[in-house]
């Protein structure tokens, strides 16, 4: 057997070996960790697929919009911006997204209800058929949980207030009927079986305060953005309820939802 055969036999190994959605996949994040042009043979070794379907590869990103400098010989550097379309996912992913859009769609308020099932449709779309085909068929369902108290205010206006650093007028009623009014610097929603927390640096209390949206009267966005960021206050909210910061994930929040709502 000549050498060129022995190429051909391991090149039809790596095909079969990996899904094309993965190797480029795979040739996508190698490329996004060289700032500098990497030659071919590099990258090759690094995915474990041959020159031939490397050069392949880096042809079918560039049809997919990705703008890849270099030549055979020379090197590639990909240009930042390039997400890759849907199709990309693995049948694992799908089931994910489909679990968690089925959670979502099931569990909470109306307009995200309607935005994960328009996200869903909008996948099943540009999906390849067999892709389609493993979205529309998951086995995977969300059970019956509890029933959910209907939210004092829109959801959908706390979310945006959370997303522009906006300061809150809340006035809230706590588990024994006390009600006050305080100023609140909202950075967070968390999404229990039962029940939605607001998560905020309470201005009065001078500390962060958890509130649950079934027990806030009436909420006032303040046209004043808080002090701090968002995610500088996420951060400091988890370290003040000990929680270590996973690297793959989010964090398990609030151990009692109606803990420090004071």
């Amino acid at each position: 057997m000549n050498t060129v055969t022995i190429w051909q036999v391991n090149d039809i190994i790596h095909v079969w070996s990996m899904s094309r959605s993965e190797r480029l996949f795979d040739l996508l994040h190698a490329l996004r960790q060289h700032r500098r042009p990497v030659s071919g043979k590099v990258l090759a070794e690094g995915i474990g697929v041959s020159i031939r379907t490397l050069y392949r590869d880096i042809a079918s990103l560039q049809a997919l919009g990705a703008v890849i400098d270099g030549e055979a010989g020379v090197g590639y550097v990909l240009q930042p911006g390039f997400l890759l379309p849907p199709l990309m996912f693995t049948p694992e992913e799908i089931e994910a997204l489909v679990l968690g859009s089925r959670w979502v769609a099931d569990r909470a308020d109306d307009p995200l209800r309607d935005a994960a099932r328009s996200a869903l449709s909008r996948i099943a779309a540009v999906l390849p058929t067999d892709l389609r085909d493993e979205l529309e068929a998951s086995a995977l369902l969300i059970g019956p949980g509890a029933s959910i108290p209907a939210d004092g205010v829109d959801l959908a206006l706390l979310r945006k207030a959370i997303r522009a650093e906006h300061k809150l007028s809340l006035q809230y009623r706590d588990g024994d009927g006390a009600a006050s009014e305080r100023i609140v610097w909202p950075f967070g929603l968390a999404f229990f079986d039962s029940v939605r927390v607001l998560l905020g640096w309470c201005e009065m209390r001078q500390d962060f305060r958890h509130f649950r949206t079934d027990r806030i009267i009436s909420m006032t966005r303040i046209d004043a953005r808080y002090p701090k960021r968002r995610q500088a206050l996420l951060r400091a909210w988890r370290e003040a309820e000990g929680m270590a910061k996973k690297p793959d994930g989010p964090h398990t929040l609030l151990p009692k939802t109606d803990s420090r709502a004071g």
